[in-house]
């Protein structure tokens, strides 16, 4: 029985040591782009100092609206994202016949915000699109999420001492050590990483398991969406122009029959007479995504459908979904969240570099190790300098320059690839150092320049930066540091 144990546990540690490295560096990218959506918010804020206004709910859907009828009257549809005790902007996405366009529009005058940037945006769409076209980057995060699931469940399986092992940490041990650290942080927030991996496959589940769709509904998804959330009609457009009715009368409808304010409201054929404005209870009053909908006829302001969700499965849904996402935290639950998340990273990354610290003690490094081992310079180091590099430009970048946000997003692009090179090209004892001394000075450069410090938002996503900045500056400090060849004797000793 005990070698039927031991041969299914090491079957388990091989499929747990592969698995993980396949597609490591894809759920290293998801997972420091998850935990840093848990702000997003707040990133948008900072990265916004100019944009200080505030309004009330009803103020900014006006104003938003009314920007957007004057340059964006032929977009099929308009979909907003209103102001909260967390943000201060209308978040709009709309289609003028070219693609999506996101704009943070100003509440009280509806125009966009002077500093044009994707803020946190680009943090929440990197987790789960890893900036691949749809529907490609979120296939690739739908199966490293699975991958992720089935790396914990065999860790758990195959680790036979991991909760006892999570109490002792043995330094300057090599492969022990790094074990030593990859069963803490995989342990302490085990909970937490089950559900967050488990919930993210949900979240994507029309794309991961569209079978049961398919034999209910076929090629109709029109039919499915409105099967899930009766409260949002949809209707063909009408073709004959039509001014929208004021919507700050439907608003007060809708938060009186929801009985929570509204979070979201979604324009269809905006300026048609077949308008449709569905407004949505906002996800951080509850737990639940999307629990309750109400539609109006844009332009008569007339109720449609009004719907509040208490299907037992699609709430235990809703719930799962809402759990992923966060947004009905508070602050202190989002900072456990925040460091659940970086537990995880961390998890994920010290997993990569075990990978080639055990083959390195054991036996000479193979080409292909010697691969692995530069590419997780390149990568583990090299994401992290391109999300700083995101933040820098929008500090530097003129407020003016055409296509800025897009700017940006090359900028961090650009610099997590030029750090791939460098992992490559260079040896990882010069390489590790070298980007973790970039990392820690792009850190405490994009947390000093004016207006960091303006209020509460802007001081504390600085001194994240600075405290972050510390630590990569101590980490690189150290591997700047000759290390001692390692003697028979202690070889020996990290094997044990």
């Amino acid at each position: 029985m005990s070698a039927v144990r031991d041969g299914a546990r090491q079957a388990m540690a091989w499929l747990h040591g592969w698995t993980g490295l396949l597609l490591g560096w894809v759920l290293f990218v998801m997972c420091l782009g998850g935990t840093l959506s848990v702000f997003k918010p707040e990133i948008g804020r900072w990265m916004r100092p100019e944009t200080i206004a505030t309004a009330d709910r009803a103020t900014a859907l006006t104003a938003a609206t009314r920007w957007l009828s004057k340059n964006a009257p032929n977009s099929f549809g308009w979909y907003l994202t209103l102001p909260n005790d967390r943000m201060n902007t209308v978040e709009a996405t709309y289609d003028p016949g070219t693609g999506f366009v996101y704009r943070a529009l100003d509440p009280v005058s509806g125009a966009p915000a002077p500093r044009e940037t994707l803020g946190g945006e680009f943090f929440y769409r990197l987790h789960f699109e890893l900036q691949l076209p749809f529907p490609w980057g979120r296939l690739l995060a739908s199966l490293a999420a699975l991958v992720l699931l089935l790396g914990l469940i065999t860790g758990i399986v195959a680790h036979r001492r991991i909760f006892k092992d999570f109490f002792t940490f043995r330094p300057a041990k090599g492969q022990r050590s790094w074990l030593d650290g990859h069963n803490a942080v995989g342990v302490l927030a085990l909970p937490f990483h089950i559900m967050i991996s488990f919930t993210g496959l949900l979240t994507l589940a029309t794309l991961n398991m569209p079978w049961a769709i398919s034999a209910n509904y076929g090629k109709d998804m029109a039919a499915m969406f409105q099967a899930f959330q009766p409260g949002q009609i949809d209707r063909p457009a009408a073709s004959k122009p039509a001014p929208l009715a004021p919507l700050a009368p439907m608003l007060a409808e809708a938060e009186r029959r929801l009985g929570k304010p509204v979070g979201r409201v979604t324009i269809a054929h905006p300026g048609d007479a077949a308008a449709v404005v569905t407004m949505f209870r906002d996800d951080a009053r509850q737990i639940a995504y999307a629990a309750g909908a109400v539609s109006f006829d844009g332009t008569n302001g007339r109720v449609l459908a009004d719907f509040t969700e208490n299907r037992p499965a699609l709430q235990t849904y809703g719930v799962a979904y809402g759990l992923h996402l966060a947004r009905f935290a508070p602050l202190a639950t989002r900072w456990l969240y925040f460091l659940c998340g970086a537990m995880l990273t961390l998890a994920v990354a010290s997993g990569m570099v075990l990978w080639v610290v055990k083959r390195r003690e054991r036996a000479p490094l193979s080409l292909g190790n010697r691969i692995v081992e530069r590419l997780n310079a390149g990568v583990l180091a090299g994401v992290p300098i391109g999300c700083v590099a995101f933040l820098l430009a929008n500090r530097l970048l003129p407020l003016g320059m055409a296509d800025r946000a897009g700017a940006e997003v090359s900028v961090a692009l650009w610099s997590a690839a030029a750090s791939l090179v460098l992992g490559a090209v260079l040896a990882p004892k010069r390489s590790w150092p070298l980007l973790m001394t970039l990392l820690a000075l792009g850190c405490a450069a994009a947390a000093l320049p004016g207006g960091a410090f303006a209020d509460s938002v802007q001081a504390s996503v600085s001194l994240t930066l600075l405290a972050a900045a510390a630590g990569f500056g101590w980490i690189g400090m150290r591997q700047w540091r000759p290390r001692p060849k390692p003697t028979r004797r202690r070889t020996r000793e990290q094997l044990a």
